[in-house]
């Protein structure tokens, strides 16, 4: 079975300029992504897609392959991450056999490891699903989620209002590292949460989602705990 793992990562990014390749804990953030994929050895390959010259430099300098650059109109603010996989499985299947199964690697996952990789896989391979995403419980129960109206503060579902949070339904949200996913689901219309798809679900400290300064800085305080304790 071939597998292979795809890392996009666009030049373009705004709330964090050049986020991808900036430094982060003494290496390039995109290089985190990358040493992980390789080192689990689940991969025959590990692609970044991207349409940035530096970027593709500083993905094969940490190990990864940039076959090709990304087309302009799938590096925008509005191309969406399974077209820019469909693309980049096609580009590759012209000089290889087609891969089996394709994993989506996020170029911002620092907290990526080998093993939830594995997990992700074994997870899929062993189920009839399309796709596997690694995902992270809440920390408080959202079906008691609060809202603003008019000014004044309400349940988001009044009927919830005097239920026990252990009676409620734990939900999770995309911890923004990985799907896994066979490369016919890919390519085809049945897209992931649309189709059947298996949570891999990690531990909360060890998710956190990179879009604004105020996330990075958060990261990498996060970062630095991690490694003291897993010293």
């Amino acid at each position: 079975m071939k597998t292979v793992a795809i890392i996009p990562a666009r030049g373009g990014s705004k709330r964090i300029p050049r986020k991808n390749i900036r430094p982060f804990r003494g290496q390039p953030m995109i290089s985190w992504a990358i040493r992980e994929a390789l080192s689990s050895g689940l991969f025959d390959r590990v692609v970044v897609t991207t349409d940035d010259a530096e970027i593709a430099e500083v993905a094969r300098a940490s190990g990864a392959e940039v076959p090709f650059l990304r087309q302009a109109d799938l590096a925008n603010d509005h191309a969406g991450l399974t077209e820019v996989v469909q693309d980049a499985i096609r580009q590759l299947s012209l000089s290889i056999t087609p891969p089996d199964l394709v994993c989506l690697i996020y170029a911002t996952a620092p907290f990526l490891r080998a093993a939830d990789l594995r997990d992700g896989l074994d997870r899929l391979t062993a189920s009839d699903a399309d796709y596997a995403i690694s995902v992270a419980s809440f920390p408080a129960p959202v079906e008691r989620a609060l809202v603003e109206t008019d000014g004044q503060l309400t349940m988001m579902n009044q009927d919830n209002l005097f239920l026990r949070s252990q009676d409620l339904r734990e939900a999770y949200h995309d911890a923004a590292q990985f799907v896994w996913g066979t490369a016919e689901a890919w390519l085809s219309d049945r897209r992931a949460l649309r189709s059947p798809t298996i949570p891999v679900v990690l531990p909360r400290h060890r998710v956190q989602d990179i879009d604004t300064p105020e996330d990075w800085a958060f990261a990498e305080l996060l970062a630095k705990v991690l490694e003291e304790v897993e010293a």
